[in-house]
């Protein structure tokens, strides 16, 4: 038995055992230049009967089911009194239900009073993804975020006060050859900031349709980075953050020029280690083929 789902539907590569109900549709921002995820759709939240009988459906067939998603961009950004219903519900027919999380941007988390959030995480909401993309504000501008360095630090903040595990994307590459340095520093700078528990290294990849609006919106010629210099990236990436508490580090997504991971501040030096040795071993990249996801 499967859910008829409103495609195309994302979720984060932790989530590819989750059961996912699409409570939201799109996007409620959809402006990012690099993020071609919901273009095809128009933003709509689905009305809660509909997703109660999903949630009832999915029960009876799935009652073992150990972690949910709730999809599709943005559904932190729902009244909190409708999520709060449809969280409750789920754990009311989930009884086996270990995690339940979904996508945030910044301005979701903002919108949201603190009492807010603690009612969401005490009716069974556990675990936020947002994206930070990059901690300098010119690139956050270039790429149409709509969010500063200092509202993701606010937003993750508010998200980590309120007692959500906290996952948090970076794109490698994002800045171009011209920014690399500044994007590395600032990017790195906000993660030591936030400390959230789980931070997830992507690189740069644009579908064909959406790389012309990107060039333009970008202002000036980017200039894209080699996979050598995506490398490197990395490599200082990791080497500037300064982790106040462990953050579990990934950079295995299908964009990556190479898979690594590990625990920082534990496993730095072994992870700088291995990308000090990579730059002699091109062999060792992930082909270019293989990365178009």
């Amino acid at each position: 038995m499967e859910l008829v789902y409103d495609y195309p539907l994302y979720r984060p590569p932790s989530e590819s055992h989750s059961l996912i109900f699409q409570v939201t549709l799109g996007c409620s921002f959809n402006k990012c230049s690099f993020c071609n995820m919901y273009r095809s759709k128009e933003y709509v939240e689905r009305p809660i009967e509909e997703i109660f009988k999903e949630i009832e459906l999915m029960a009876k067939y799935y009652p073992l089911t150990r972690r949910i998603f709730l999809a599709d961009g943005d559904a932190m950004n729902l009244d909190s009194e409708k999520l709060i219903e449809i969280i409750t519900k789920i754990r009311e027919d989930f009884r086996n239900v270990d995690r339940i999380s979904c996508y945030s941007m910044p301005k979701n988390l903002l919108q949201k009073s603190a009492d807010e959030l603690r009612g969401l995480k005490n009716a069974g909401l556990d675990m936020v993804y947002l994206g930070i993309e990059s901690g300098n504000d010119q690139i956050l501008k270039k790429v149409t975020k709509g969010a500063t360095s200092e509202t993701i630090v606010k937003s993750c903040k508010k998200a980590k006060d309120a007692g959500f595990i906290l996952s948090c994307m970076v794109i490698l590459g994002l800045g171009g050859r011209t920014y690399t340095t500044d994007h590395v520093k600032d990017t790195a700078e906000v993660i030591s900031i936030i400390s959230p528990d789980y931070v997830g290294a992507l690189t740069l990849y644009m579908e064909p349709n959406i790389e012309k609006e990107f060039y333009e919106k970008f202002g000036e010629p980017f200039l894209p980075l080699e996979d050598n210099e995506v490398l490197v990236e990395l490599y200082n990436l990791i080497g500037n953050i300064n982790a106040k508490n462990k953050i579990i580090f990934r950079a295995n997504h299908a964009s990556n020029v190479y898979s690594i991971g590990g625990t920082l501040p534990d496993d730095k030096e072994e992870m700088l280690q291995k990308l000090d040795k990579l730059r002699d071993h091109p062999e060792l990249f992930r082909s270019k083929v293989l990365r178009r996801f």
